[in-house]
């Protein structure tokens, strides 16, 4: 529990992560080649940057997605004002989308999307939503 709560995945008062549906998104389970052109892709990026990280999935790969979020542009704590409060990116954990105070389902369902299409854009990685939405 205390290894959790160090990440805002605890319901605990002050922690201004605390309303959020968890992990947001899956990692992305990738062929090979995928995964090669993924690293290609950041290497071009950021020569002198440490390697994506990678694992074996069978005869695919496992990325972070948290890894892709970060490096597509949406760093921990990204917020998104609405006129009614403000949706964001956990400031402990990028997989998180949190409800920093009044944001509504759609403010968040924008999230949602603007972090997808930007992953796309950047990797050209699809990214799935894990939390199954219900209604507005």
């Amino acid at each position: 529990v205390e290894l959790r709560a160090t990440k805002s995945m605890v319901i605990r008062e002050g922690d201004e992560n605390r309303r959020s549906a968890g992990s947001f998104f899956t990692n992305p389970i990738v062929t090979a080649r995928v995964a090669d052109d993924v690293a290609a892709r950041w290497s071009r990026m950021s020569p002198d940057g440490p390697s994506m990280p990678r694992w074996p999935a069978g005869d695919h790969v496992k990325l972070s997605a948290g890894w892709l979020i970060e490096r597509s542009g949406f760093a921990k704590g990204t917020r998104r004002a609405g006129p009614h409060g403000a949706a964001g990116i956990s400031t402990k954990h990028a997989l998180a989308l949190v409800n920093a105070g009044g944001a509504t389902s759609a403010m968040i369902a924008a999230l949602r999307d603007e972090v997808i299409a930007g992953v796309r854009a950047t990797f050209d990685v699809g990214l799935t939503q894990e939390p199954e939405s219900v209604g507005d």
